[in-house]
């Protein structure tokens, strides 16, 4: 017997393939920031599967977010608190 329910990681694939023509609209440095937001969302497969979330894009939103986070929180770690001996400026966003 077939599988009724496809796996995330093919969830993930066609949501991808969806916005590739949005992704080839983007300027080249947008083109790999968004790669990286769908590299974050695949290593988040078993608890966006284990969400099963209705909607799929819910739970890959979730995890670009949460990967998002994480990064803030190392970037605001290396700011505040510094290692010994390193010489580390503020960390600022460009808009």
């Amino acid at each position: 017997m077939g599988r009724t329910v496809p796996t995330f990681t093919m969830v993930l694939q066609q949501e991808l393939e969806s916005w590739s023509k949005f992704r080839r609209g983007l300027r080249k440095e947008d083109q790999d920031a968004l790669d990286d937001l769908f590299r974050a969302a695949r290593l988040q497969l078993a608890s966006s599967a284990y969400a099963a979330r209705p909607i799929p894009f819910e739970s890959i939103v979730m995890a670009m977010l949460v990967a998002q986070q994480r990064r803030i929180a190392a970037l605001e770690e290396r700011t505040v608190r510094p290692a010994v001996g390193q010489n580390t400026a503020p960390v600022f966003l460009k808009e």
